[in-house]
């Protein structure tokens, strides 16, 4: 009888592991499909018995090139190791190269690699907003295989997630008017969920819920048939401001997130409806989307607790992944470490390790969410013996910058694995705002998956180039050579966040930042130039790839964006000692400057404003739903909130169409009116112009506008065109 049962046990279990096996087989196959529709059938694949952590195989048979891998993540791995090390390709969000020979190469020698990171995660709750706000499945799809090649296998899942707390709170007798006032609009689903405010943006229509949750449904199945185990949200403690109303009794607190927007309201955990919730939230998602134990629970992002009493905060944390647990016994708690960086002078060691230690060590991940910038983890004791994940953030609000630390991505992380302070390190992710900027940092980091030594940033450069560009170039090396230097650079001895904006984006102003668009360079401007000129020289050498044309605009687009603050400094000194010669000709040539920006971002899709609004429309059925997503598409990258936000150009773009009917019409205002003051007929009051264009842009996030959502123009023809233009100026205005 044991003989039996044993026998039993082995076979469901050999059954479970080829039904997985076939999943996988058949979800990579599908990926190599859509990747590579002319050479699918050169390759074979093979799965291997699961390890404790992914490792992947590599070889040539009877013509074929063999993938084996142990998930479809891993082979996935597998192909991209084979189109980046042995036919010279890429594929990123800013330039795909997959010119592959005539004859695929041959794998000589069997190639093994295996990761030392168990958990590679990925995703920030931002980036759902920032930069996938009005995504469909085309675009998911895409970005999953972009996943699988990139060796990612934690993904962050909170797609959707308002349709189960709209069934979670009618299960609880709450009407759909009652609810009106706590969903926000879709392009503020990320704060929401993280209770930082309610309803703007809204009121959310039932026909969005619906059809992001279908959504939601794909992007699991998917993601979960390549291996990989999404991280889903569960209960926080943020509920409807009309929970006082339908339980009087109910124990809550008000919170403010202080950025122009009302109070949000949260049920205090030791209120018994919290662990009620919390079980009826979960149990909800897991029969919408199923479960792989992962949640995702940040109760104070950016909100300070009531009490930093050590003893309260480790009874809070108890009782969130109490919350939890009685759902799912396997549920491990996956928190963003963020508060430890953005409040560390609330969350001192005492509160640090309150509230850490009350969730057993197995049952808590912590995200280092920012470690390129700081890493939390070596001043909290590695987080106090929870298992946690090395982080890069690099980008904020998916400003458009050149910006990164190549240098600390290509080596901190393999130096954190061999730091015998670093505890329990189990991942290595990205956690970045906004997507589809800087793709050289992204490629990078993920390159450490399959490492467990220190990248030589030159040498892998090289290689970058290579794959990216097609064929080795020397002006082009000398290009990424300076860039390596400067945009992607960060002395040690200053403190610099993220990347720059432009002044252009800069609500106008005769200073030179505004809060939100900040001016100061991780680099001297004038060191950007050679590179410019060195990209120039390499485009008839290697101007047919796609990725060389991201980068040439992108290139000319820092210069011109920088160049821009000179220029306006020398309007605001030639207003200020009353030269109206001068302020005209530096105010007309900064005007000039922002429509050749926009021609030039004009020339690719990366680039366009209307894109992003016509994507955010096409989510809606009816008029109405349309004209509430086009506000939210261009509220948020413009004024964030309401005319009066504090958050103003915190999401601001360099967008075509952006350029030239936002920004450009606010400077020309700006400049009418201190026109008309040093000519005597009007005086200029700052104060009174700021409430003027605070309405002016208010008009403008509620207008009906359709914007190109084609390209117009040749990258490289119009790069050229304004090097020969610039190319002295800017020089010489460096040179003064």
């Amino acid at each position: 009888m044991v003989i039996r049962k044993t026998l039993l046990v082995i076979t469901i279990m050999l059954a479970a592991f080829a039904a997985k096996a076939q999943t996988s087989t058949q979800a990579t196959a599908g990926l190599i499909k859509r990747l590579l529709p002319n050479h699918y059938r050169s390759f074979v694949i093979e799965t291997t018995t699961a390890k404790s952590k992914d490792a992947f195989e590599l070889e040539s048979r009877n013509g074929k090139i063999v993938l084996k891998g142990n998930n479809g993540v891993a082979l996935a791995s597998a192909l991209y190791y084979y189109l980046t090390e042995y036919c010279h390709c890429q594929v990123t969000w800013n330039g795909t190269n997959l010119k592959l020979p005539a004859k695929l190469p041959v794998v000589a020698k069997r190639v093994v690699k295996s990761t030392p990171y168990q958990l590679r995660y990925y995703l920030n709750y931002c980036t759902f907003n920032y930069s996938m706000s009005w995504w469909d499945w085309a675009r998911w799809e895409k970005e999953i295989d972009w996943m699988a090649l990139h060796g990612i296998n934690m993904p962050l899942a909170i797609t959707g997630e308002e349709y189960t707390w709209y069934l979670v709170y009618k299960d609880l007798g709450f009407t759909d008017e009652e609810l009106k006032g706590f969903f926000t609009g879709p392009a503020y689903f990320s704060w929401f969920w993280m209770g930082n405010m309610d309803a703007w943006g809204g009121p959310l229509p039932l026909n969005w819920m619906k059809k992001h949750m279908a959504l939601q449904k794909k992007i699991v199945d998917r993601e979960r048939a390549l291996g990989m185990k999404p991280v889903l949200p569960a209960f926080t403690g943020h509920v409807p401001a009309s929970f006082k109303e339908r339980f009087p009794n109910a124990k809550l607190k008000t919170t403010n997130w202080k950025n122009g927007f009302a109070d949000t309201y949260i049920l205090d955990s030791e209120d018994p409806l919290f662990a009620r919730i919390g079980k009826l939230f979960l149990q909800k998602q897991t029969q919408l989307l199923g479960t792989d134990h992962y949640y995702s629970a940040d109760t104070f992002n950016e909100n300070e607790p009531p009490s930093d009493e050590p003893a309260y905060l480790e009874k809070l944390s108890a009782r969130i992944y109490e919350g939890m647990r009685q759902a799912d016994s396997k549920a491990v708690w996956v928190m963003q470490g963020w508060l430890f960086y953005s409040d560390r002078k609330f969350w001192k060691e005492a509160q640090t390790e309150a509230l850490l230690k009350a969730v057993p060590n197995d049952k808590m991940i912590i995200l280092d969410l920012a470690t390129e910038i700081e890493p939390v983890w070596k001043r909290t004791n590695a987080f106090y013996g929870k298992p946690w994940i090395w982080n890069m953030l690099n980008n904020f609000g998916a400003n458009t910058n050149l910006f990164g630390r190549l240098d600390a991505v290509a080596t901190e992380p393999a130096a954190a694995l061999k730091d015998p302070r670093s505890g329990k390190l189990t991942g290595i992710g990205l956690t970045m705002e906004g997507i589809e900027q800087n793709p050289v940092i992204y490629e990078l980091l993920t390159d450490n998956t399959w490492r467990n030594e220190p990248i030589n940033t030159k040498s892998w450069l090289k290689g970058y180039i290579r794959n990216r560009y097609g064929k080795d170039n020397a002006e082009a090396a000398k290009a990424w050579d300076i860039l390596h230097k400067t945009v992607y650079s960060v002395p040690a001895d200053k403190y610099i966040r993220d990347g720059a904006e432009s002044i252009i984006q800069a609500r106008p102003t005769l200073d030179s930042s505004s809060r939100w668009a900040r001016t100061k360079l991780n680099y001297k401007d004038v060191d950007l130039l050679p590179a410019w000129e060195a990209l120039i020289k390499a485009s008839d050498d290697v101007q047919t790839s796609n990725g060389y044309q991201f980068d040439l605009v992108d290139v000319t687009r820092q210069v011109l964006a920088n160049y821009a603050l000179p220029l306006q400094q020398k309007m605001a000194a030639a207003y200020k000692r009353k030269d109206i010669d001068g302020f005209k000709k530096y105010s007309a040539q900064f005007l000039e400057l922002i429509d050749d920006m926009d021609q030039l971002l004009a020339t690719r899709k990366d680039f366009l404003l209307g894109k992003w609004v016509a994507d955010a429309r096409s989510w809606g059925i009816t008029p109405k739903e349309k004209s509430l997503y086009e506000f939210n598409a261009k509220d948020l990258i413009t004024l964030w909130g309401d005319k009066d936000c504090p958050l103003n150009e915190y999401a601001c773009k360099q967008w075509s169409g952006l350029l030239s009917d936002f920004y450009k019409p606010r400077w020309e205002q700006f400049f009418t009116q201190l026109q008309l003051d040093m000519e005597g007929k009007k005086h200029f009051d700052e104060t009174q112009f700021t409430t003027y264009i605070k309405d002016w842009e208010w008009k403008w996030v509620n207008a009906r506008k359709d914007y190109p959502t084609t390209t117009k123009g040749n990258s490289v023809e119009k790069a050229k065109f304004l090097y020969e233009k610039y190319w002295k100026s800017v020089n010489n205005i460096y040179g003064e």
